[in-house]
């Protein structure tokens, strides 16, 4: 049976979504298989993700998130920014939005300069191990820190580590950063890409927190990545928690179109 999809594509720092309208539920019936094509760079559209935008009664929306591969996701950050911009366009006009994600709720807000900021969930657990960190930031995390992240073989190091025995079954995403002059510099093996992503909301996220002074206070760090320029700010309230999460960042319309699947 074949379908016309109308879509938007959006980025946010290089990590890019198909985005589809779903509160009427037209798009409900989509298989993994067709999302997969849907997110295929080479047969279908080309996207890290791809994500509808639901209706939900308590909040402003709903988001539902599948990555490449299909199959439904966990928390994407990025993903969000993009969602909650693409909610403005819909007509979904506030200054500051609400919505319900596989993680839980968020909220959402607009700078001036097109930037949108993302509330994300507090962290109050974070492992500590020999060389690396393990959290969750609405997706699970291994960050290790290394002293030049541009000769990291990210595709190769990322899958030794997602692949190990410890994360085979579940799969974790692996950020290797680096602590620069004026912040961090981040890149991301993503798992349900399985690959380098361009900037991974929830792994920037995960970074920022590790890369923080150990004394509790307010922090504002600044995020390079191979896609673009992002910042995280948050309240350190202990040794492994932390509070007032904000992912800020750009989310981009990139175009929109339809396609018969």
């Amino acid at each position: 049976m074949s379908m016309n999809i109308h879509f938007y594509k959006y980025q946010g720092t290089g990590n890019d979504f198909v985005i589809v309208d779903n509160r009427n539920g037209e798009y409900s019936q989509l298989t993994t298989a067709q999302i997969a094509h849907l997110c295929d760079r080479r047969f279908g559209i080309g996207a890290d993700g791809l994500m509808m935008l639901e209706n939900d009664p308590a909040y402003d929306f709903r988001m539902k998130y599948y990555n490449a591969d299909g199959r439904e996701g966990s928390m994407c950050g990025n993903g969000g920014r993009c969602l909650t911009a693409f909610a403005r366009q819909m007509g979904i006009d506030k200054k500051d939005l609400r919505f319900i994600a596989v993680d839980g709720p968020h909220e959402a807000s607009f700078r001036d300069n097109g930037w949108v900021n993302l509330k994300m969930q507090d962290v109050n657990t974070v492992e500590i191990g020999n060389m690396y960190f393990y959290l969750n930031t609405g997706s699970p995390h291994f960050v290790k820190f290394v002293s030049d992240v541009q000769e990291v073989d990210v595709y190769q190091q990322g899958r030794e580590i997602r692949y190990n025995e410890r994360f085979a079954a579940e799969g974790t995403n692996v950020n290797f950063v680096q602590e620069v002059d004026n912040g961090i510099f981040v890149r991301t093996y993503e798992r349900g890409v399985e690959d380098e992503t361009y900037s991974c909301g929830t792994g920037v996220t995960a970074a920022a927190l590790t890369a923080a002074p150990a004394e509790p206070g307010e922090y504002n760090i600044p995020v390079e990545t191979l896609g673009g320029h992002l910042e995280i700010t948050f309240t350190r309230t202990g040794e492994r928690s932390f509070s007032d999460i904000w992912l800020c960042g750009p989310a981009t319309l990139v175009f929109e179109g339809n396609i018969k699947i």
